[in-house]
């Protein structure tokens, strides 16, 4: 990687996992299983290769209408890998927050995630950012009620409404945008991912299942990011 420009933000959505079973006659839920085990190893990859942000879409608000027995397998393995994340911090000096809206969780969950982010939020190492009952527009709509709010309240002029301001009121305050976004699985859309965050992030795409997808496969995004001619606006 010498020589290589690593963006400093990589956001991944997680694809494959059920696929990945499917293909070895398991279960779904023994792909999410392996697909939760691959966050570690890939977090330690980014780190090493210099990545300063990595955001997994973990589960997203339409997730909720899958099958319910996958529902609580998924949910079941969250609570686990978010008490596993706990010692992970620590020993990686890592710093865990979640994004989404986790006020529909349960509440043993919230306590989870409360703790894991307080825990973690003095460590300098590799800032990691789970969606959890995350959507796009989901997240966009919650800012607009709290802007809308404080306008009404008067604690905020409709002149001071920009892009700077309003990005104060997203999951991912105080948290840049991503200069490269990976989807696993072959799949070419967002599904309702960080839309806000991704107005000029390149998106590169694999074939490669989660569970399978490892420091080599992050390594070759990494250069197909570096062959891209970045331009803003017309202005390189």
């Amino acid at each position: 990687m010498e020589n290589m420009n690593v963006p400093k933000h990589i956001a991944i959505i997680l694809d494959g996992n059920g696929r990945w079973a499917k293909k070895r006659a398991m279960p779904r839920n023994v792909g999410h299983a392996q697909g939760s085990k691959n966050v570690e190893r890939i977090l330690e990859a980014a780190d090493k290769l210099g990545v300063e942000y990595l955001t997994v879409y973990a589960f997203s608000t339409e997730n909720w209408s899958r099958p319910e027995s996958e529902v609580n397998a998924l949910m079941k393995l969250l609570k686990s890998y978010l008490k596993d994340c706990i010692q992970t911090s620590k020993k990686n000096n890592m710093r865990v927050r979640v994004i989404g809206d986790i006020s529909v969780l349960e509440e043993s969950m919230q306590n989870q995630i409360q703790e894991l982010e307080q825990i973690s939020s003095k460590n300098t190492g590799l800032n990691f950012q789970v969606a959890i009952n995350y959507g796009g527009r989901d997240e966009i709509i919650r800012a607009v009620r709290k802007v809308a709010k404080e306008c009404v309240q008067g604690k905020l002029t409709l002149d001071a409404i920009d892009e700077d301001m309003f990005e104060n009121y997203l999951d991912t305050k105080n948290i840049p945008a991503p200069e490269l976004l990976i989807r696993t699985s072959g799949e070419q859309r967002l599904s309702n991912y960080l839309l806000w965050q991704l107005a000029y992030t390149e998106f590169y795409f694999t074939d490669v299942l989660w569970p399978d997808f490892n420091k080599e496969e992050l390594i070759k995004a990494i250069e197909f990011y570096n062959r891209i001619d970045r331009r803003f606006g017309g202005i390189k």
